[in-house]
């Protein structure tokens, strides 16, 4: 009898470990177990004041991002594990990763800023570096920015579609952020 239960146990045993293997699979650089924080630098380009806006993974609460109407920002987005950044492992691996942002219930006009080093070589830009300008932050209920990366999409493109800037043929998401926006 305990032959055949050691039996079973070895069998399921190896049909679990078979099952949960990914080693046929894509490892991907970056998952979302290491990402602990979505930090965004935001700086007012008439005054050159930065202010960072943390958003802490599985928080209860979201960052608030105060925007001025009729203003300008640049913006760079930070990625950490811990107190390690993770930011250069997306630029690394930059033809692996794409950043959406959904302003949702503002109108604001993303333009992509990226330098080479985070410059997909489809020519997209990646989106860690990004301008804002702010026509009007509260133009609807509840606004906020829904700030997802992608990871391993078929295609990609940095065209808008309504409050969305970039959009994405398949892969799957690394990270998913969300900022409220105030004035």
């Amino acid at each position: 009898m305990k032959s055949i239960i050691k039996y079973i146990l070895v069998i399921f045993f190896s049909i679990t470990s078979l099952s949960c293997s990914r080693a046929d699979e894509d490892e991907d650089v970056l998952s979302q177990e290491d990402i602990s924080n979505i930090i965004l630098n935001i700086k007012d380009d008439v005054t050159g004041i930065v202010k960072t806006y943390n958003y802490t993974v599985n928080a209860a609460t979201n960052p608030l991002i105060i925007l001025e109407d009729g203003k300008t920002y640049s913006v760079e987005a930070v990625f950490k594990n811990g107190n390690e950044d993770e930011t250069e492992s997306i630029k690394a691996s930059k033809d692996e990763h794409f950043l959406i942002f959904d302003f949702q219930g503002s109108q604001i006009e993303l333009t992509r800023e990226d330098d080479e080093s985070s410059t997909r070589t489809d020519g997209n830009k990646l989106g860690l570096l990004t301008k804002w300008n702010v026509i009007k932050t509260l133009n609807g209920p509840n606004p906020k920015l829904e700030l997802q990366l992608i990871h391993d999409a078929v295609s990609v493109s940095m065209e808008q579609s309504g409050s969305v800037f970039g959009t994405v043929e398949g892969g799957e998401t690394d990270a998913v952020a969300v900022f409220g926006l105030s004035n």
